[in-house]
């Protein structure tokens, strides 16, 4: 496997190590799962721009639309009922 050298301050060195040592796991392994853990958030950060950038064309496309106010009452009844109705999409466009 390829190395890779990171140069970090002396205080966030100091930080990975005491995190590293309270997870019971070496520098490196805390290292590399933070980097880890950096890189599903930024793909998962893509996937759901790239959905809603999805939406947001189908929503152009199409001229319809969702109500605040009935989404809102929607995912409150959500919350006690899963079988909750959505609300129908109306015409947005004058």
């Amino acid at each position: 496997m390829p190395t890779t050298s990171l140069k970090l301050s002396p205080e966030l060195k100091e930080r990975a190590v005491a995190a590293a040592e309270e997870l019971g796991i070496s520098t490196h392994a805390f290292m590399v799962g933070a980097i880890s853990q950096a890189a599903d958030a930024a793909e998962q950060r893509a996937e759901f721009v790239a959905q809603a950038q999805t939406a947001l064309a189908e929503m152009r496309e199409s001229g319809l639309g969702y109500d605040a106010d009935d989404v809102r009452t929607y995912l409150r009844e959500r919350l006690s009922n899963s079988e909750a109705a959505r609300p129908e999409a109306k015409p947005w466009r004058k």
